[in-house]
């Protein structure tokens, strides 16, 4: 992957080109983002710049030896390595190095990420699903690992970087490089690695000569300290509004209009937005605006109805109209404070951000807000749907007729 096939990240992209050109390269890199942000297609476009022959100016076709005559003449003159190309902010695209890159069968970058077992009793590393891990990064380079997890079947094992992995990571870095100067790990996910990954502190504090650790992560917190403490933290930031908005134009042909509402939606995280894009055609204001009148003028009677009806809705589904409540709730809020004219929504999504001022002052939003992001959290976990819905009716009719606010952790 090249830089520029990845989504935003304009100043973190710079940096990474920056350290290459420089010569100051640390041994272990981690990048870390949030979901959605790219954290694993700005490692892949990393390390396919790292080993591009065009920018290190190294030619590894053996133009010499092919010429070689059987009849005793001299050896011709090996052709002059190129210069290094120390202007290029990216990888050519073209090389055989970037071609092997590309497809991720490049011998001197190797991978690790979390997997399960095929069958019980099996020892299993990333190795035994490298073909399943080319379809997955070809097609959901933005996925997370439970959308991982799922695309091998894993359905309710729990993936793992294993013991096993971590010998098989140590015999493959102990290798001479093939054809690339660098041998390079891309970690994916290293929250996955237990207290096994303490089998990998000596490889990371003193690697082989020309040796890059590059892991990708989403949770700082669940990384072990001591791997945590030998690496050189890249922060990812979130994607802009406007980036997500174009990438949805380009990639995903989406209306300019509807594209720029689901990036709203999204803040941030490109795979929501592609969830969103999904239901686009879904009304979640009528949905919204039957849950308001249901719950504060309806009675228990229009209540039940509406959560019948959104519980016979997917869980996605339920997701995404949580998370389009929770955006209007903050366009609300926004508003409050800068003014309507400073926030660019669609006519009727502005009017109902105002209306929703109307109704609930800034606590009572923010508390709102904290409660629908709770619920999103437990549909994503299988929560029962009419419970739930049945318990945040209840919370949102005391929240704003009786001012309610209630303690949140």
């Amino acid at each position: 992957m090249q830089f520029e096939k990845v989504i935003g990240q304009k100043e973190v992209k710079q940096h990474l080109v920056e350290m290459v050109q420089q010569n100051r390269l640390s041994h272990a890199l981690l990048f870390l983002g949030k979901e959605g942000s790219g954290v694993l297609s700005l490692a892949l476009a990393f390390a396919q710049f790292v080993t591009c022959t065009t920018r290190s100016g190294k030619n590894n076709t053996p133009k010499a030896e092919a010429s070689l005559s059987m009849f005793g003449d001299p050896e011709p003159a090996p052709e002059p390595a190129a210069a290094p190309a120390t202007h290029l902010t990216d990888s050519c695209g073209t090389c055989p190095a970037c071609f092997k890159a590309q497809k991720l069968m490049h011998p001197d970058i190797h991978f690790s990420y979390p997997v399960i077992p095929k069958k019980s009793g099996d020892k299993p590393t990333s190795s035994d699903y490298a073909t399943e891990w080319r379809e997955f990064v070809a097609n959901s380079p933005y996925g997370n690992s439970f959308d991982w997890l799922q695309f091998i079947g894993a359905e309710n094992k729990q993936g793992n970087i294993t013991s096993d992995e971590c010998n098989d990571i140590i015999r493959k870095l102990s290798l001479k490089s093939f054809e690339s100067e660098y041998k390079i790990l891309v970690m994916w996910m290293p929250e996955y690695l237990g207290k096994e990954g303490n089998k990998l502190l000596k490889l990371i504090e003193e690697p082989p000569p020309n040796t890059l650790f590059v892991l990708a992560a989403e949770n700082e917190e669940q990384i072990l300290p001591t791997i945590l403490s030998r690496c050189q933290l890249v922060k990812v930031p979130l994607l802009e509004t406007a980036d997500i908005e174009q990438a949805l134009i380009e990639k995903s042909n989406a209306p300019a209009q509807t594209a720029r509402q689901t990036a709203g939606i999204a803040e941030g995280n490109y795979r929501e937005a592609l969830q969103l894009l999904q239901h686009a055609g879904d009304d979640w204001q009528t949905m919204l605006r039957e849950w308001l009148n249901a719950a504060l003028k309806g009675g228990p009677q229009a209540q039940v109805k509406w959560i019948e009806d959104i519980a016979k809705q997917g869980r996605e589904k339920q997701k995404q109209f949580l998370r389009y409540f929770n955006h209007l709730l903050e366009q609300s809020i926004r508003i409050r404070v800068m003014g309507a004219d400073r926030i660019l929504l669609p006519d009727q999504e502005k009017d109902f951000a105002q209306r929703l001022n109307k109704i609930a002052s800034v606590s009572q939003q923010q508390t709102l807000i904290e409660e629908l992001d709770k619920a999103a959290y437990y549909v994503e976990r299988n929560a029962n749907a009419k419970m739930l819905f049945h318990a945040l009716t209840i919370k949102l009719y005391h929240i704003i007729q009786d001012k309610a606010l209630f303690l949140t952790e």
